[in-house]
């Protein structure tokens, strides 16, 4: 027996092939929006033409000036007592770690990667403060009253910047504004105040840097957010 003729199964292919093409509509304009998206700005978004550039900043150059000072200082403990043992290799670790912690963020690809790296040395920079001042307590680091870096010669107000003539490169380098006072320089002669001059300026320069990153880091979110709403309208 034949089967009268029915119009259903046509229909149902109709809108099989209606709600395919809408899904193929629907792949076509996510595929565009993904390949005009604007790249996020988490992704590669330091740019920087000196791979040492860092050296340029004001506050790498204090976190420098800082080691170096502070190595002076441990290499003169007599290391009699076990405490002096531990303070010089924690002191040491800590100075050496809030300086390249600096140079590695500057190296890292993302402003929020350098941002981490700038608290990992702010961390560093305030294990260098408590124990200064422990080594001031305890009668190995000597107390001058109104005693600061000028008087062994070292400004830290010279100019630091990729200009010429600014310094640049490690403290110690001949031809650096701080060679000759810490070549001459004596050991004994390192005061507490001096060290919480430079500590303190150090950790001024440091937030100061942050807050400049975070400001950049918030504009460029705000950016993309923008260019992805003006996207998304576009394929409306």
């Amino acid at each position: 027996m034949v089967e009268p003729f029915s119009t259903a199964q046509p229909q149902a292919a109709l809108n099989m092939n209606k709600d395919q093409e809408e899904v193929i509509k629907a792949a076509i304009a996510q595929t565009m929006r993904e390949l005009t998206a604007p790249k996020k700005p988490l992704q590669g978004s330091r740019v920087w033409k000196d791979p040492e550039g860092y050296q340029y900043l004001a506050v790498w150059q204090n976190a420098a000036l800082l080691r170096v000072l502070i190595r002076k200082f441990t290499l003169n403990l007599t290391l009699n007592h076990p405490f002096e043992k531990r303070l010089k290799a924690q002191l040491d670790d800590a100075a050496r770690s809030q300086k390249r912690n600096i140079e590695e963020g500057w190296k890292r690809p993302t402003t929020s990667e350098y941002l981490n790296f700038l608290g990992f040395a702010q961390g560093s920079l305030e294990e260098v403060k408590g124990d200064v001042r422990d080594a001031k307590t305890d009668g190995f680091l000597r107390v001058k009253e109104g005693s600061c870096l000028k008087d062994l010669g070292i400004d830290l107000t010279i100019y630091k910047g990729a200009a010429k003539g600014m310094a640049k490169g490690e403290p110690t380098d001949p031809g650096h504004p701080y060679y000759q006072p810490l070549s001459t320089l004596n050991p004994k002669t390192l005061t507490y105040e001096m060290f919480m001059e430079l500590i303190n300026k150090t950790d001024y320069l440091l937030r100061s840097l942050v807050q400049s990153l975070e400001k950049k880091l918030r504009e460029d979110q705000k950016g993309y957010k923008i260019e992805q709403e003006r996207i998304k309208e576009k394929f409306k």
